[in-house]
């Protein structure tokens, strides 16, 4: 370790810059971190480039202060995301935070990058997926594809090389950029995803009757959206009584759906499109099983929310994702890109009914043990060289209700 290294880890953090480029993950996904935060007496600023007055209220009522940067979330620009990491080093010039943690491609590399010419003397990035660039979705590679890649591979080296810590969330990534020499293994720290405030998220019991299917996230063709219609095509053919909900609004991802290819569906009566919705805990409430046809994850929170819930998992045998589901316990794993797979995952519920309630049962036992947010900020605190002790005056993390997330 060097001596600047060194001394940077030993600087006491008394404020810290949180830097995404989704602002309602802000409350949604690091809720429960930034109360911890603040309950240790950190001054948190929560930097997002899209606060509407409804996150930055709920930011507020976490402690933290809300600031809005300029940061396109999705594409590649190169003048225009030049431009908004020379801004953002203006800004935390001006905030001087002893640290930075940044999350989400973008603000991993740009945020980290303007974090260190601004002298933030510690840095920090949690890599919650691959994404898009990195995420094969079984159509051939573009030329600007497969550029993309190695510009993004080559711009997430400079960031891990100054950063003091790397939190990934699965195997399957570490394991990928290790082998691909984009950073130094001491560095790693992995992470049970993102966590579930299992206080906010109480057992409910399943719907038996009609089955119910459900399915969380951004409207993109790597969440399996696809496959998730071309499943409930087959198991109506069969058992027309079942029902397919799907929750989510559409992205502007390159990945993104069309309105016109979801309205479909749900006109054909194949799915019951509900949109984007603030609170998802009536929905998976209503559901039977909750599925996940995702290519590839950093550790799908949707999931986590719902085997909280007591609910039976349908996932894809795919990094991340399979780290939800232990195969016959509480769900069953299916091969990326198979809808006849997944169909035949979904029979298996309706035809053996009593698997819906079993294996919801080992979905909450398998949260409480692996995706507790509480055990999982504990090591992002450790690794911050913050207590990490949850002291018996600090409220726990479902005093504060987070907006839950899609995908």
């Amino acid at each position: 370790m060097t001596q600047s290294l060194a001394r940077a880890e030993q600087r006491m953090i008394r404020s810290i810059a949180l830097i995404t480029s989704h602002g309602l993950s802000l409350p949604n996904f690091r809720g429960p971190l930034i109360s911890a935060l603040v309950a240790r007496g950190i001054r948190v600023y929560a930097l997002a480039p899209d606060l509407d007055e409804k996150i930055r209220a709920a930011i507020v009522r976490l402690g933290a202060e809300p600031i809005d940067i300029s940061m396109d979330r999705t594409g590649m620009r190169p003048g225009r995301d030049f431009i908004d990491a020379v801004r953002l080093w203006k800004q935390l010039r001006q905030l001087k935070p002893d640290a930075a943690f940044a999350y989400f491609i973008k603000p991993v590399i740009y945020g980290s990058l303007a974090a260190r010419f601004a002298g933030v003397p510690r840095r920090f990035a949690l890599v919650a997926g691959l994404g898009y660039v990195f995420t094969p979705d079984g159509t051939r590679a573009t030329f600007k594809r497969r550029i993309l890649r190695a510009v993004a591979s080559w711009l997430y080296k400079l960031a891990f090389a100054i950063s003091q810590r790397v939190f990934f969330q699965n195997e399957d990534d570490i394991a990928q950029f290790v082998k691909a020499g984009l950073i130094d293994p001491a560095k790693v720290v992995r992470l049970n995803g993102s966590g579930v405030d299992l206080t906010a998220l109480p057992v409910s019991p399943p719907i038996e009757s009609p089955p119910t299917f459900l399915l969380m996230a951004r409207l993109l063709r790597e969440k399996g959206i696809y496959e998730y219609a071309a499943a409930a095509r087959i198991v109506r053919a069969r058992h027309p009584e079942a029902r397919f909900l799907l929750l989510g609004g559409l992205d502007s991802n390159p990945g993104g759906l069309s309105h016109d290819e979801v309205s479909a569906w749900a006109r054909e009566g194949l799915i019951e499109w509900l949109g984007h919705v603030d609170d998802v805990r009536p929905w998976i409430a209503r559901s039977s099983v909750y599925v996940l046809p995702s290519y590839r994850e950093g550790k799908p929170r949707s999931t986590q929310e719902a085997m909280a819930v007591g609910r039976a998992i349908i996932t894809t045998d795919a990094p991340g994702c399979r780290d939800t589901v232990v195969e016959g316990l509480n769900g069953f794993l299916v091969p990326v890109r198979d809808s006849a797979a997944l169909a035949e995952a979904m029979l298996r519920f309706i035809e053996q009914p009593d698997l819906i309630a079993r294996m919801g049962n080992q979905s909450r036992r398998l949260a409480e043990e692996r995706f507790d947010v509480v055990k999982i900020n504990a090591v992002i605190l450790r690794e911050l060289g913050l207590p990490w002790e949850t002291p018996a005056e600090i409220a726990p993390a479902g005093a504060i209700a987070p907006i839950p997330a899609q995908g």
